[in-house]
């Protein structure tokens, strides 16, 4: 399903406008490397991807009927000069969770780059 999800995302993104340099899925979190125009809120994004492949979802894997996304989700802007390490970042995500679990790591993250965050919630 992982791939299928994957590149029904993909659609999704060129249907709205986005384009999705890089995505990868691990079990409990997608990664999304996009490119947008100032025009695009990183809320309607997220609104707009979720919503649409949740529906693709459901109608697609019935067995999947509970499956949602959770409420909240991640955005951080990338400089052109780095987008070669985060698609390469992005590609090793299963190899990389395998070391660091995904909650630990974006807790580091946010801490390292002083983003506040709710600790009991910030998974949410």
């Amino acid at each position: 399903m992982r791939s299928d999800l994957l590149g029904y995302i993909h659609g999704i993104a060129q249907n709205e406008g986005f384009q999705l340099i890089k995505s990868n899925a691990v079990d409990d979190h997608i990664h999304l490397l996009l490119r947008t125009k100032p025009i695009h809120a990183p809320s309607d994004i997220a609104r707009k991807i979720k919503t649409n492949s949740s529906r693709w979802i459901h109608e697609t894997y019935p067995d999947l009927r509970d499956f949602s996304w959770q409420n909240g989700f991640g955005v951080f802007s990338v400089s052109e000069s780095a987008v070669k390490d985060v698609v390469a970042y992005i590609e090793t995500q299963e190899q990389h969770h395998r070391r660091m679990p995904f909650a630990e790591e974006y807790r580091l993250f946010l801490e390292k780059h002083k983003v506040e965050y709710d600790r009991e919630h910030y998974l949410d």
